[in-house]
């Protein structure tokens, strides 16, 4: 490391150029190849599964995108000649749009579209999947009908868009030409609403208000930090280069994997959060140098051969807890696990190669103008640990078991919304109130029943007559079911070997009783349909698809963790060589874990301020968040644990004393940790300003994580565990000593002698740790 960091900060222009070539050239090769993201959650060998491969090699004209229109009167009906000449007009117009492969709408005599009332506008306004493959609509710049798209009421009606492509590669012109039109038509008397995945890529949020947010808060807590303007620049522009170049690299990633489309923004939440931190950490030490006299060089070689060591170290560890998804096995968890990695790798890269280089440049101004004078006029100091910080310390050794016990209850409290944790599939109902997909799927819901956003297509496999007259029968079947609203017609393939029908839910497509409706379906009227014969039937559809998403993510979780706990413990216990330490930090990791899980429960599944948030209605958890942020919040609190744990170690090494060694590593680390602390917070925080609801619980996930493991368990549950085990905190056998290989994180040669010289005793009256 400080070969690396001699050799940046000697060629100090160079480092930064090339930095900046590596920036300006990802960015330029990501503008051109454009972005090829997906949000494929099929799960190959899941019913759900069969049956999307089914549709896809059986109905292969139903490969686009479908959105809905949808429009509601206040007064009078959708059949009047008013609004029906003027929504018919509309129609017309969008069916020639560039784009449009074809329109079906409600009115008309319906001829020659039997199969359309399996069309269901959920196609668009659930979740954005594509559409079912039971619409028979022509295919075609053409306006066709179909029967069952007007409310028993006769307020509100909905036509189906079908584009000639999926929505993530529709050109966003052709999208914006179809929401324009259809907007165009509404008055005080008609209200149109347009849902669907396609028009959600319009409701994307395009700025970048978040980013900013979150930057400008961590500025003002470095400045307040350092007190000095250039250090407080520094790790931002770090972080921003970093994050920037691998932000564009994400996007080329797309092009040859399978990459969600939220990625991006999810590295940019970690890298941003991370990489400041970073940055801050090796800041701090190079400050401390400084102080300690050292020439500018010197003390940026040496932050980075020790704190940068430990950065290296933390990053791996952030990048083995991401990595751990790649043992999943799910090629849409992949994408994200190589995405956000190579998003820490490249903050990790920056903060030890970049940084020095841009020390070097700024010189003694990365201290204060005070601190410059001080340091002219008494000379080098040592820096002692005072204020708050010595005084807390000091107070965690006095009350160890009452303050353990009290950090304790505070999260098990926090975690116990967790063990109501309820999976699913948020969609469109779940919306700020103001957009027009949420709209759209209100007033569907309301003119048409909550299930016909998320209708369920079985898929059959047919083999003789004996099938076909089971099949026949089905529909009856379903409709005597408990929990189904309707069932559409069966529509056959062109070779006659495969059908499909539509069943719609009494619920709505995130309700536990449309999950269990699934399940009954399975086990129960499906097989006693086919009994005694060869038919197969398999219950597809957005709901069950992501129902299957979920139970082979819950059925894999317990292997995920236990991995991704053994290779954190296994990498503490060779850098502490301890038994206790990796022991304790799992359970840290865990308890952090389990307590920003229910908060995000509170907040998203039971509806706690989220329409003030503007992140719409209560509504399931994603299936795939539980994976993604034990990943990243067992990365980000190995982190802390590093940072304050390495200087206990580093006392415990020189003196054997464990409580000095407890007392001082907090006293001393405390301060640093808490402002990173703070403007991890911040940046995610930050992130609930993006209007993504995935984006948004991602952010206060992780925010309360942070919260959590910095202010409560590092600075007091820690630390208090600590002081009570004493000497046991420390204990390796013999025989496993013998074996471990020795690595350090931080380079003993560099490390400040003052902390050696100087015997620390407890706290003075005013809390500072006195010689």
């Amino acid at each position: 490391m400080a070969a690396i960091a001699r050799w940046c900060i000697t060629h100090r222009l160079a480092a930064v150029l090339l930095w900046l070539l590596a920036l300006v050239g990802v960015a330029a090769a990501s503008g051109v190849a454009g972005s090829a993201y997906s949000n494929d959650y099929d799960v190959p060998g899941t019913e759900s599964g069969r049956a999307a491969a089914l549709l896809e090699k059986n109905f292969p004209s139903q490969g686009g995108d479908s959105d809905t229109i949808v429009w509601h009167t206040t007064q009078g009906s959708v059949r009047a000649a008013a609004v029906q000449d003027r929504m018919t007009d509309v129609l017309d117009e969008v069916a020639g749009l560039p784009g449009v492969a074809s329109v079906t709408g409600p009115y008309g005599t319906g001829t020659g579209t039997a199969a359309a009332p399996a069309q269901s506008p959920a196609q668009g306004a659930a979740t954005g999947g594509s559409a079912a493959p039971a619409d028979g609509a022509a295919q075609g710049p053409e306006v066709t009908s179909a029967p069952g798209r007007i409310s028993e009421d006769g307020r509100t009606a909905y036509a189906t868009v079908s584009f000639d492509r999926h929505a993530d590669e529709i050109p966003p012109a052709q999208i914006e030409a179809v929401v324009d039109t259809v907007r165009a038509a509404a008055d005080d008397r008609v209200q149109v609403e347009l849902g669907g995945s396609a028009v959600g890529v319009t409701e994307a949020p395009s700025s970048h208000t978040a980013e900013i947010v979150g930057v400008a808060v961590a500025a003002v807590v470095l400045f307040l930090a350092f007190g000095s303007l250039a250090a407080s620049l520094l790790p931002i522009a770090t972080a921003l280069v970093s994050v920037g170049t691998a932000y564009a690299g994400i996007g080329l990633l797309g092009h040859v994997m399978t990459v969600a489309d939220f990625a991006p923004m999810l590295g940019l939440l970690i890298g941003l959060g991370v990489g400041i931190d970073y940055a801050l950490f090796i800041v701090t030490r190079h400050r401390k140098g400084l102080k300690r006299g050292l020439p500018v060089a010197e003390a940026a070689r040496n932050a980075v051969a020790t704190t940068g060591r430990a950065v290296v170290f933390a990053g791996a560890t952030v990048c083995i807890a991401l990595l751990g998804m790649l043992i999943l096995r799910l090629g849409f968890l992949n994408g994200v696990a190589v995405a956000a990695s190579l998003t820490v790798v490249l903050t990790v890269a920056a903060s030890v190669t970049l940084l020095p280089a841009l020390l070097s440049f700024i010189g003694m101004r990365a201290l204060s103008r005070r601190e410059r004078a001080r340091l002219i006029e008494h000379g080098p100091e040592p820096e002692l640990p005072t204020g708050f910080a010595a005084r807390w310390s000091a107070f965690v050794e006095r009350h160890p078991k009452l303050l353990g016990a009290v950090a304790a209850v505070v999260m098990v409290v926090l975690a116990l919304p967790t063990f109501g944790l309820h999976l699913g599939t948020s969609d469109q109902g779940n919306n700020p109130a103001g957009s027009t997909t949420r709209q759209a799927y209100d007033l569907l819901a309301d003119g048409f029943g909550p299930g016909v956003n998320g209708p369920l297509t079985l898929v059959a496999e047919l083999d003789g007559a004996d099938d076909r007259l089971a099949l026949a029968a089905l529909p009856g079947a379903l409709r005597a079911t408990g929990g189904v609203e309707s069932v559409g017609p069966v529509t056959y393939s062109g070779g006659g070997d495969t059908a499909v029908l539509t069943v719609v839910p009494e619920s709505s497509p995130q309700s536990e009783q449309t999950s269990d409706l699934v399940d009954r379906l399975r086990a129960d009227v499906l097989p006693a349909a086919a009994d005694g014969t060869s038919l197969d039937v398999y219950v597809g559809g957005v709901t069950a698809g992501y129902d299957d998403f979920a139970q082979v993510i819950v059925g894999k979780l317990p292997l995920f963790v236990g991995v991704v706990i053994a290779l954190g413990c296994l990498l503490l216990l060779l850098a502490f060589r301890s038994i206790g330490i990796p022991l304790k930090a799992a359970l840290m990791n865990v308890a952090a874990v389990a307590s920003a899980f229910g908060v995000v429960v509170a907040i998203f599944q039971w509806g706690i301020g989220t329409e003030l948030l503007g992140l719409g209605r209560a509504g399931p958890i994603e299936p795939f968040l539980p994976v993604i942020m034990v990943s990243v919040l067992f990365g980000l609190s190995m982190d802390y644990q590093v940072f304050l744990v390495s200087r206990m170690y580093e006392e415990w090494l020189e003196t054997g004393d464990n409580r000095r060694a407890v007392r001082v590593g907090l006293a001393e680390t405390s301060r640093v940790i808490n402002s990173a602390a703070v403007i991890m917070i911040a940046v995610f925080l930050a992130f609930v300003l993006s209007g993504d609801r995935v984006i948004a619980m991602f952010g206060i996930g992780l925010a309360a994580a942070v919260a959590l493991d910095a202010f409560v368990l590092r600075t007091l549950l820690v630390p208090a565990l600590m002081h009570m085990l004493g000497g046991a905190n420390w204990w390796l056998p013999g025989w496993l000593d013998r074996l471990l290989p020795r690595i350090s994180i931080e380079n003993p040669e560099c490390r400040d002698p003052d902390h050696a010289k100087i015997p620390w005793q407890r706290a003075s009256d005013d809390g500072q740790l006195v010689p």
